[in-house]
């Protein structure tokens, strides 16, 4: 554990509500285990499990008049869910409030709600990380879903996004068109040509 993780840590247990913390703790931990499991820089997990949810107990309003104010650009998809704003806002103020000068990590962050065609290991580790972490209990096949994140990252991949878009087609939450896209890019990847445009 870095001097910078235990100074970042302090700053970030300020800024979240004690669910959002417990939660956060659950994604380190789980990061760095994955971390491990798949020879990715331990370091690096962390402190992206650490910040990954940084700008979550921010008020909608607020997440919103920030981005405007330093002109991170928002879709439509998130200014009718708010919520979805986090993780942009979060890769933000990773460099600007907590001094991480890493890309990796604060794209990590920035994909970890909605995944991108295009993820690398710690962008997937941060992603699963997040969905898996002991404390989560409502996800559907998690007793599956779990054991296959420490043997085949991309097939976990598959598994979450396709949870997760059958649970979004039950709600009135319109979907992130990214999440789409990353789960044709998973479903391509796994699956081939042959099962690569049925949704």
């Amino acid at each position: 554990m870095t001097e910078q993780f235990r100074s970042v840590r302090k700053k970030v247990k300020k800024a979240l509500d004690k669910e959002r913390w417990e939660h956060t703790k659950g994604v380190v931990y789980t990061a760095a285990a994955l971390a491990m499991a798949h020879g990715e820089d331990i370091d690096k997990a962390m402190m992206a499990g650490l910040l990954h949810d940084c700008a979550k107990c921010i008020p909608h309003a607020e997440k919103i008049a920030i981005c405007k104010k330093e002109k991170i650009a928002l879709k439509q998809v998130e200014l009718k869910n708010p919520s979805l704003i986090h993780a942009k806002l979060g890769a933000f103020l990773a460099k600007e409030k907590y001094g991480v000068r890493s890309r990796e990590i604060r794209h990590a962050i920035r994909t970890h709600t909605t995944g991108s065609p295009k993820m690398n290991t710690l962008d997937k580790i941060i992603f699963i990380a997040d969905y898996i972490e002991p404390g989560r209990m409502e996800a559907p096949n998690l007793d599956e879903v779990r054991p296959l994140a420490f043997t085949d990252l991309d097939l976990c991949m598959y598994r979450i996004l396709t949870d997760t878009l059958e649970y979004l087609k039950g709600t009135d939450r319109e979907t992130d068109p990214a999440t789409k896209r990353t789960w044709k890019a998973f479903d391509l990847l796994i699956n081939g040509e042959t099962n690569g445009n049925k949704r």
